[in-house]
């Protein structure tokens, strides 16, 4: 077993997001599965090492298993029941365990030996995952009510100024210049080392984005046309913002001379949430009250990953800026869907804590006819919660009719909507 109190931290982890640690620190003890969930290289790996370095400060080395199952020393115990042998040995009768399973995915019929352990008063489980399948109905129906979710993102625009701030900390950047920047290079935690070497970082997302296509979704979903897969992904990265359904993609793609499928489509779409490339956000009608089964949207992971495959094409800076608001929303804890209201469209409805703020996303609005267009979606809406507009207009908070007026950059940094 490993025993993490003296391991030296890799350079990208002293960037270990202290909120996710604390989330999960939180959960300690607790008679619940903390399950952390993300794409590939966000992060989980590191935020897993770290609690479990927190937790080892107070518990004993053989209170404490650790396994990662895409090493190969741990080959031999992918199948479950040697897993749970091997978990069963190391328990200790009188003392809390503690049992860290990173990339559990790897694991078939995981979810046996993590209902297994479960059942013991003395153990405390940490799970993490790249891929929503460990999450199918079946196992949540399996685990109901004794798991927590938490899924990790890579570096939010905060995140990414400390990192960048550090990495070249004899010079001084403005806000515009370090977003420029987020959005060029992205915020995988690995990529701090090598920022500004261009070749390098499109060679390592290159890497990250091959094995996400080849080892998470060829390999486990059978989808074996690749060309179609990036195809996909490259249609969704332009359109992003825009309402989307596998069969207005089938449609653009027939036209073009590509045949394929609305119901291949839409399973290489759903490859690419369930690896957390994408996510997708469905349409809420806010007069009729329902989830509307038509027609949603897909917002990227992150934006570097756009960058290498679009380059300066990818240029939409308003959809870009719409997207990274979106991750933003999720990492505050929303639950988001897009707004319809008779035939106009709400960009974001975010709901928290029973509240609900409806939100639009611009570029800029310094043009009256455009901030006119911008507010009347949210002027239609005539219920009291709150409405923001969110906009790289560089201007003191203003309010119209009551809509609060904010600039991108403050809201990213932490400003409250």
């Amino acid at each position: 077993m490993i025993d993490f109190r003296n391991t030296p931290l890799y350079k990208e982890d002293s960037y270990f997001r202290k909120e996710y640690v604390e989330k999960l620190l939180f959960w300690r003890d607790h008679h619940v599965i903390k399950v952390i969930t993300g794409v590939r290289r966000s992060g989980k790996s590191v935020i897993l090492k770290e609690v479990c370095k927190e937790i080892s400060k107070s518990a004993s080395e053989n209170q404490i298993s650790f396994f990662n199952f895409e090493m190969l020393e741990n080959e031999d115990i992918i199948d479950y029941h040697k897993l749970y042998s091997v978990l069963k040995e190391h328990i200790q009768e009188d003392k809390m365990n503690y049992i860290f399973l990173d990339e559990i995915q790897l694991v078939e019929n995981f979810e046996k030996v993590v209902d297994s352990l479960f059942i013991l008063p003395n153990v405390d489980i940490y799970l993490t995952g790249s891929n929503a399948s460990m999450l199918s109905s079946e196992i949540a129906t399996l685990l109901s009510g004794r798991y927590i979710e938490i899924n990790i993102l890579p570096f939010s625009f905060t995140e990414f100024q400390i990192a960048y701030k550090e990495k070249f900390s004899q010079e001084s950047f403005d806000l515009p210049t370090l977003y420029t920047k987020y959005i060029t290079f992205g915020g995988f935690p690995y990529l701090h080392n090598i920022y500004e070497k261009n070749e390098a970082i499109k060679d390592y997302i290159s890497g990250l984005y091959s094995t996400i296509v080849l080892k998470d979704i060829q390999q486990r979903k059978k989808i074996a046309d690749t060309i179609l897969l990036e195809k996909i992904v490259k249609f969704a990265l332009v359109h992003t913002g825009n309402l989307l359904s596998p069969k207005k993609i089938c449609d653009t793609f027939v036209s073009s001379g590509r045949k394929t499928s609305s119901a291949t489509i839409d399973n290489c779409l759903s490859s690419l949430c369930e690896t957390y490339l994408f996510y997708k956000l469905n349409r809420y009608d806010i007069r009729g009250k329902e989830t509307l089964k038509t027609l949603e949207k897909y917002y990227a992971v992150d934006m570097g990953l756009r960058f290498f495959m679009l380059g300066a094409r990818g240029g939409d800076e308003g959809h870009i800026l719409e997207n990274i608001v979106f991750l933003e929303l999720l990492r505050r804890g929303y639950e988001l869907s897009v707004g319809k209201i008779d035939d106009k469209e709400i960009d974001f409805i975010a709901q928290k804590d029973g509240a609900l703020n409806y939100i639009q996303v611009s570029l800029s609005v310094r043009d009256e006819a455009t901030l006119k267009r911008e507010l009347r979606p949210l002027l239609a809406v005539k219920d009291n919660f709150p409405k923001t507009l969110i906009t790289l207009d560089n201007a003191p908070v203003i309010y119209h009719d009551g809509i609060k007026q904010l600039y991108a950059l403050d809201f990213l940094n932490g400003e409250s909507l």
